[in-house]
């Protein structure tokens, strides 16, 4: 079964109503999805950006409730071996360390894509596709 690892950015447009494209997009995305992967680092990320950098905040009840939803799909903890093959990843790749712990949470999982606006769309790391749900 073929499985994608949803990344911060495209949870955060599904509730952000600040761009209603990006948003249709990003919850036609989870809608889709058959088999998402999230990680313990895109749960975190995700409390963050919608209760202090959306414009208005999302409640934070309600965000945590969101939370609390999101983390019934299948989430990769984040642990030291993770972070020491991120940090791996960030020197080999030339990317930012928090990117590579996004695609090895998504290699741990065995997952064929990840879904994200942060990586360059159409590549492949670690035998996973890069995909840009956004790029029309």
């Amino acid at each position: 079964m073929s499985s994608s690892f949803i990344d911060t950015n495209v949870l955060v447009y599904a509730f952000d109503g600040s761009d209603p494209v990006k948003q249709r997009t990003a919850r036609r995305v989870l809608e889709e999805s058959t088999s998402i992967v999230l990680s313990t680092q895109v749960l975190l990320e995700f409390f963050v950006v919608v209760t202090r950098k959306l414009t208005p905040p999302v409640p934070e009840q309600l965000a945590a409730d969101a939370v609390a939803e999101l983390a019934r799909l299948r989430v990769i903890p984040t642990d030291e071996h993770l972070v020491l093959r991120a940090v791996t990843t960030s020197i080999t790749e030339q990317i930012s360390v928090w990117d590579a712990m996004i695609i090895e949470a998504a290699a741990e999982a065995g997952c064929d894509r990840i879904l994200t606006e942060d990586l360059h769309t159409g590549s492949t790391i670690r035998d996973m596709e890069i995909v840009d749900p956004f790029v029309t």
